[in-house]
């Protein structure tokens, strides 16, 4: 009989990943908390007082004190909040909040953390998934639409006017004198409310497969009179064309598809000649080997996981998933007929590629 090979065991490589472990406990934990921080507004109320007690955080939030007191008890031992043990005080430093308050975007990452507790509201769906390779459907998870606007808000909607359009030149001139604006996948719609109040003899239309996800933006946009914005719900894997557009926008949309493909061939049918395509995704490579140098691998790959890649393959779809890459997105959008693609990043948003597609 052959022997099996000897392993040599490293001791201290085996310590120090036991501590790197003990990090990912308590980071985990630190992150579900932060999302209840954001939540709950403690990070704002933290940030209105330069020192507080837990009772008087907790009246000022309009919280139960007992629940604040332990929730600093997270945010002190991970060294978020400063605490003086004989006054019995707290203290979020500036520089901490930053990163955590409202007032913080489009930096505010206690937004982002609201995923972890999206992704855990499917762990035991995802663990029959891994068994069955079934997927999932939207509504599987808990707060997702409102989470991803929230997200979305921050560091896509509230760049559109200094960062994103400016990428094309001359785009805000068109869109002032008057164009047909569609964008696909838009989830609640905030992009194309927003464009919609700032582009009067614009017209815009939102398209996404649930209706749920823009309800509440259509109910805004008939309370504000925005009789040039219209949104609709439509599976865009079963048309070819929807009219013709001057600018199609997706953002963080195309890679969950049913067909990431198709829904690019359907919007090079639908651009009007001269007609612009601006589509947000995940600024990851293909490669794993380049990503492990990407900061925020670890969470887009776990996005990716927990709802990109099921959801697509719940609908039939391939499961490209978050992390299908930048040099994918490009080959997808040569062979869709588009002829001049640029890509951008901005430095505003370290996580997004954005894709700048003519005719």
């Amino acid at each position: 009989m052959n022997e099996q090979p000897k392993i040599n065991f490293d001791d201290s490589k085996a310590a120090l990943f036991a501590e790197h472990m003990v990090d990912v406990l308590n980071n985990a934990s630190l992150a579900l908390m932060t999302s209840i921080g954001h939540r709950t507004g403690l990070f704002d109320a933290l940030a209105s007082f330069p020192i507080a007690t837990s009772a008087a955080l907790a009246e000022r939030a309009d919280l139960a004190e007992r629940y604040v007191r332990e929730w600093l008890g997270v945010m002190v031992t991970s060294r978020v909040v400063e605490f003086d043990p004989h006054a019995k005080t707290y203290a979020l430093p500036p520089e901490h909040a930053a990163f955590l308050t409202t007032a913080a975007k489009p930096d505010n990452m206690a937004v982002t953390c609201q995923f972890i507790g999206v992704m855990a509201s499917v762990e035991e769906e995802m663990v029959a998934r891994f068994r069955d390779g079934a997927g999932t459907h939207y509504h599987d998870y808990c707060r997702f639409h409102e989470v991803m606007a929230e997200d979305s808000a921050q560091l896509v909607v509230s760049a559109l006017m200094d960062h994103i359009l400016p990428l094309e030149p001359g785009l805000i001139a068109r869109l002032q004198g008057g164009i047909d604006v569609l964008d696909v996948g838009c989830g609640a719609g905030r992009a194309m409310m927003k464009l919609a109040r700032a582009f009067p003899a614009s017209r815009f239309t939102g398209v996404d497969l649930c209706e749920d996800a823009f309800v509440e933006t259509q109910v805004e946009a008939a309370r504000s009179n925005l009789s040039n914005l219209r949104f609709l719900a439509q599976d865009l894997s079963q048309v070819t064309s929807l009219g013709k557009f001057d600018l199609i926008t997706a953002f963080d949309a195309v890679h969950d598809q049913k067909d990431p493909q198709g829904l690019l061939d359907l919007v090079h049918n639908s651009l009007a000649e001269g007609g612009l395509f601006l589509m947000q995704d995940i600024g990851g490579s293909r490669d794993l080997q380049t990503n492990i140098e990407n900061p925020f691998a670890p969470l887009l790959y776990s996005l990716s996981l927990m709802h990109c890649t099921p959801v697509s393959i719940g609908q039939g779809g391939p499961g490209l998933g978050a992390m299908w890459g930048i040099e994918t997105a490009q080959e997808y959008l040569e062979r869709a007929g588009f002829g001049q693609i640029e890509t951008h990043t901005l430095p505003h948003d370290p996580l997004n590629a954005y894709f700048l597609a003519h005719l």
